[in-house]
């Protein structure tokens, strides 16, 4: 049987990556852990994740990186291009946290009913 690896993407102080962690940890499903202050994120890898997502549900619009930003600046954001700048440029404003299962872009936020259905093998 194929070994399934998860990775979740986020920073360690964020409160929804800690209740993911602690949710992981509490069903004992290992996970590797990308801390996006320390290992950044690629604008690849944003790509990857907006053609799936969409660019919209990746930029955190409710969190203080956002709300940190000028009007003018806000306002530029637009399209995939703008975003995936932006969020690569400041990974704080990507929403919290990202979990990818086996490589491939499964979940983003925390809803503990979706990580049940995507995580826990029936």
């Amino acid at each position: 049987m194929k070994q399934t690896t998860i990775t979740v993407y986020g920073i360690p102080n964020c409160n929804t990556v800690k209740k993911a962690i602690d949710w992981l940890n509490e069903q004992a499903l290992a996970f590797q852990f990308h801390n996006y202050k320390k290992e950044g994120i690629t604008k690849t890898k944003l790509k990857e994740w907006s053609k799936i997502v969409g660019w919209e549900t990746l930029l955190n619009k409710k969190g203080t990186t956002w709300r940190g930003l000028d009007a003018e600046k806000q306002a530029g954001i637009g399209s995939e291009k703008t975003a995936i700048d932006l969020m690569a440029e400041q990974c704080s404003i990507i929403k919290r946290p990202v979990i990818e299962i086996n490589g491939q872009l499964a979940l983003v936020g925390f809803n503990e009913e979706e990580y049940k259905t995507k995580l826990i093998k029936k």
